[in-house]
């Protein structure tokens, strides 16, 4: 009877621990480093890029800060782009990426992600003078894209004729391919592309979209109790107005904020 008591309190103290371990969780594991490490991508504007200053500002920039304030912290950030995202989550590099991720089921398979805190689609954008009015007419010309993003995939089985040219960093690197006209075209989100054409008399985007991404906080897996909290996170930037301010604020008080659905 003695040996049976020692076993089930060892046994219900080794529960004691690993419970213990488990609730900490990721929210308590920043909250105790002091700091919380948000990955965002720099690469184009107005999502994220750098200012005269040399330091990171824009849309993704913005949720990333308002992200941190409700942790309680302060926010370090942390330039990603393309799979870099995915592989500095699961290697634990980055706490969340704020990064402009399409939230798509391939993506779901490696790593979690909040309800969409923006949207946008695929679009195409081409030099003026290119002759270009259609996907079809892409094939055989230099289009710009994202290793490893959703455009290089779109690209890849619709106009297979294309010549992809790669990039990591939309801004400035694929700008300045386009600028040069070094490339007829680029493929990505529209709305970097959107606020693209706005800035340059030679480049004109396609009509159309040719996908309807949610953009989603993304996160290691392991933790459903932090990505549930993410989701409380959105819903308040939603429902509070502060989606639709910061929409504004990078797309002008005439754009119109794509309409994204709170949990709460």
């Amino acid at each position: 009877m003695l040996r049976l008591m020692k076993l089930a309190g060892a046994a219900l103290a080794a529960t004691l621990v690993f419970t213990g371990a488990a609730s900490a969780g990721k929210i308590d594991e920043i909250r105790s480093r002091g700091v919380v490490r948000v990955g965002v991508s720099l690469g184009g504007e107005p999502i994220g890029f750098r200012d005269a200053q040399n330091n990171p500002v824009g849309y993704d920039v913005d949720v990333a800060t308002r992200l941190a304030e409700k942790l309680g912290v302060p926010v370090e950030f942390v330039d990603v782009s393309g799979d870099a995202r995915i592989s500095m989550l699961v290697s634990g590099q980055i706490d969340v990426a704020v990064a402009n991720t399409s939230a798509t089921l391939e993506r779901a398979k490696t790593v979690d992600f909040s309800i969409p805190y923006n949207r946008a689609g695929l679009r195409v954008i081409v030099q003026k003078d290119a002759g270009i009015a259609s996907l079809d007419d892409l094939n055989g010309k230099k289009v710009v894209v994202g290793r490893g993003s959703t455009g290089e995939t779109f690209m890849k089985a619709k106009v297979p004729g294309a010549e992809l040219v790669y990039t990591d960093t939309f801004s400035p690197d694929g700008v300045l391919l386009l600028q040069q006209k070094r490339v007829q075209a680029a493929i990505e989100d529209s709305s970097l592309l959107d606020y693209l054409a706005t800035t340059s008399d030679n480049l004109v985007t396609l009509p159309g979209l040719y996908s309807n991404d949610p953009i989603g906080i993304a996160v290691a897996k392991g933790d459903p109790h932090f990505t549930r909290w993410l989701d409380m996170f959105v819903s308040d930037y939603i429902q509070s107005g502060a989606y639709e301010a910061n929409y504004k604020k990078w797309w002008g008080e005439e754009s119109n904020p794509p309409a994204l659905t709170p949990l709460w």
